[in-house]
């Protein structure tokens, strides 16, 4: 019996262990056979072969395909046509007639061939990823120049040489071929990686390169030069790249970078859907995008960089994927929607009145231009939402890149757009901290703005122009601010103080501690700017008050204030406030062509059609001199060797030459107000009397004194007074709190922007 048990044992022992063996090489060989009944994993380290691309569809996909036969490569080709033609931002099936459309709109077709010919004269197709190697002549490539190659931008221009020039199909296999030469990197690990600091899988630049593939992909559907195997290798190829970014960002990283990975990634989510995993991508992407819009956009509507440029670089990103939602019938969020709303309702907020914007930090579309244009957000934002106050900005067409991104639909739109000039008056940009004093909305009126905040994440696009003001009368910027490019010697130069309408102390400038980036490529930032204190804001009927500090003299010992007046319709009052226990040059740098022929307390810049503005200064000064850089002036004003100092000055814009100031006369006039009347009695000193009527604008005031009323204070500062109907109404426009007594009544106590109304019965 024992014997038996245990060859019965041992028996069923055996039986069991080949029967998992068998049961083992039984799946592997059903797994070997028939892949199909199991999707796979997409990879991020390697490209699909075309051949195994069916093997990571989702399974009603397959199933779909597989209907009526084996799934062949011209099947999977002619399947993924159609839902680009259906998913894409338009139908590729008429992409001549938009291409007709485009060349006769933007007239671009030279310069597509002169970006295109330069990239092909540069790069081989079968090109290298990874430094140190040369151009096609020999020289060296360099880390800015492989930054462009990795966006793969030029690639876009030789995709419409290719259709304007006759369909060269060598076009056509340059592209693939440049791509090939890529996954053939990624494969032997010869790329640069995020640690060399010019990553071309980096999230940025595989965004923007993804952006721009399925540009030329879409584009190149419509011809048949461009292959099914060309088409599936494209699809494989952004399939690695999405898993390639889904797979790094699993976490929010601060910046605009980010922001264009996941704007790609949600769109070969959605053009890519019936592929594994997508549904992931697009999860991970949008929820990216809603904590960018969350804690990016601030609820002042102002992208956090506090740049014009990456502000609608960012209305791009959202918009790439907002569109595609939009023509896909997929549900986004209220929140996602209001904050996209929100960046288009800034750009006219901040408006010149000819329709322009500002320079704000690194705005780099045209370097040194003193203007951007928002016309094609503004467009793009009209096409969106029907608004006649975005089409008030409005062009007949988008940015020139945009427009492929449009749907057949939105092209008609550009033909009947609606404009209603906009309400916005002065305002505030409380949580980025712009500041702007606008007059109106038609051509020649005033508007200033003031830069007043330093973003305390990522401060890495800001400039040292802290308290900096920028503005613009009469059609001219009369105050300017200057575009810079990172590739150029002179950034820098152009991203500090020099080059702002700032006010210095000694040689010091406001961006100290410059540093380029890891990578290279002309990027570089201050680690050290100022940090920022607005005093106050006020905005009326008659004038706009600004006051701030910054702490970027400290290491001078030296306190610095400034304080911005408008008074409406007419000029504005810049007061400079220093203060130190010893010695300092001071210093107010202004931008423009301005002269110095009537000495350093009268500046003048004169403009084509006889319009002019004068910059004048109140109290006395040293001298004047003027500078510049790349066709660019600017004109430093000095004291020297001053404990305390107070620049007071007035930038008064006129029309006509003979409407400029006369500082020679006993009072001058500065349109219709007067300097120094008589009929204000500050008992001396050096108050500074700014009066029309029975209104004034004092400063370093301590006792005035008008028709028996005398008004004094408890330290020196400056008000506006205006004695109305038995009333006399006080604004405090210093930078500290200041008790005041009208006729030795009670005293009261105000702080900065402060008013009170004194009644003199």
């Amino acid at each position: 019996m024992t014997r038996f048990r245990n060859n019965s044992t041992s028996s069923l022992y055996f039986n069991l262990t080949n029967l998992k063996k068998l049961s083992l090489a039984f799946i592997l060989l059903f797994t070997f056979f028939t892949p199909n009944l199991w999707s796979q994993s997409i990879s991020s380290k390697r490209v699909i072969d075309n051949k195994n691309l069916e093997k990571y569809l989702k399974s009603d996909v397959r199933s779909q395909l597989k209907t009526g036969g084996k799934i062949t490569e011209a099947k999977l080709a002619d399947y993924f046509r159609e839902k680009f033609s259906e998913r894409f931002y338009y139908d590729y099936k008429t992409f001549n007639e938009r291409l007709v459309t485009y060349n006769n709109v933007y007239k671009n077709e030279a310069n597509h061939k002169s970006r295109a010919l330069d990239h092909l004269n540069k790069f081989p197709d079968y090109t290298q990823w990874k430094l140190p190697f040369n151009y096609k002549n020999g020289d060296p490539v360099d880390a800015y120049a492989l930054r462009h190659l990795a966006r793969q931008h030029k690639m876009v221009d030789i995709a419409l040489l290719y259709f304007n020039e006759g369909k060269n199909p060598e076009y056509i296999r340059y592209f693939v071929n440049q791509m090939h030469s890529l996954n053939d990197a990624l494969k032997a690990n010869k790329f640069e990686t995020i640690k060399d600091g010019n990553g071309v899988y980096e999230v940025y630049r595989a965004g923007y390169r993804i952006t721009n593939w399925l540009w030329i992909h879409n584009m190149f559907l419509s011809d048949k030069a461009y292959t099914d195997a060309d088409q599936l290798q494209t699809i494989a190829t952004l399939l690695q790249h999405g898993q390639n970014l889904y797979e790094n960002n699993t976490k929010f990283s601060a910046g605009n970078h980010q922001t264009k990975g996941m704007s790609a990634l949600a769109a070969i989510s959605i053009l890519l859907r019936d592929f594994e995993g997508t549904n992931k991508w697009y999860d991970r992407a949008m929820s990216r995008l809603s904590e960018h819009l969350e804690k990016e956009i601030n609820p002042d509507g102002f992208q956090f960089e506090r740049s014009v440029h990456y502000h609608m670089a960012d209305i791009n990103n959202y918009f790439y994927a907002y569109q595609l939602t939009k023509i896909n019938n997929i549900k986004v969020d209220q929140a996602w929607e209001d904050k996209l709303q929100s960046l288009f309702t800034t750009l006219p907020k901040i408006a010149y009145p000819d329709k322009s914007a500002p320079v704000l930090q690194d705005d780099t579309d045209k370097p040194w231009a003193e203007t951007n244009d928002i016309s094609g957000a503004l467009t793009l934002g009209y096409l969106l939402y029907d608004d006649p106050s975005f089409g008030y900005f409005a062009t007949d067409k988008v940015d020139s890149g945009m427009y492929w991104f449009l749907s057949n639909k939105q092209v008609e739109q550009l033909n009947t757009i609606k404009k209603k000039a906009p309400e916005y008056g002065s305002l505030a940009f409380k949580d980025t901290q712009y500041y702007i004093m606008r007059q109106g909305w038609e051509a020649n009126d005033d508007m200033m703005i003031i830069s007043a905040g330093v973003d305390a994440d990522k401060p890495d696009h800001q400039h040292g122009d802290v308290l900096g003001i920028q503005a613009m009368a009469n059609g001219h910027v009369i105050l300017p601010n200057y575009q810079v490019r990172y590739s150029l010697k002179d950034f820098d130069v152009f991203k500090n103080s020099m080059v702002k309408n700032v006010a210095l102390v000694d040689d010091e400038l406001l961006g100290k501690e410059w540093t380029s980036n890891k990578g290279g490529s002309g990027f570089g930032k201050f680690k050290n700017l100022p940090k920022p204190n607005i005093i106050t804001w006020k905005t009326t009927g008659k004038f706009d008050l600004f006051v701030g500090s910054h702490d970027g003299f400290k290491n001078k010992d030296v306190t610095y204030s400034r304080q911005v007046i408008y008074l409406k319709d007419n000029f504005w009052i810049v007061k400079d406030n220093f203060k130190s226990a010893t010695p300092h040059n001071y210093k107010q740098v202004w931008q423009g062509h301005y002269t110095t022929e009537l000495g350093s307390d009268l500046i003048r810049a004169s403009f084509p059609d006889a319009v002019g503005c004068d910059i004048f200064q109140l109290n006395k000064t040293d001298s004047a001199k003027t500078s510049g850089a790349n066709g660019k002036n600017w004109t430093v004003i000095s004291k020297s060797n001053q404990k305390d100092f107070n620049f007071l000055t007035v930038i008064l814009p006129y029309q006509g030459y003979n409407n400029g100031i006369d500082k020679d006369q006993k009072e001058i006039q500065l349109n219709d107000w007067t300097v120094n009347t008589l009929n204000w009695n500050t008992n001396g000193g050096d108050t500074t009397v700014i009066s029309k009527n029975d209104e004034c604008f004092a400063f370093g005031i301590k006792e005035i004194i008008h028709q028996g009323i005398t008004l004094k204070t408890s330290k020196e500062t400056d008000l506006y007074i205006q004695m109305l109907n038995g009333k006399l109404e006080v604004y405090l426009l210093a930078d500290q709190e200041t008790a005041i007594t009208v006729n030795n009544d009670s005293e009261i106590t105000l702080k900065p922007g402060d008013k009170h109304i004194f009644s003199l019965n």
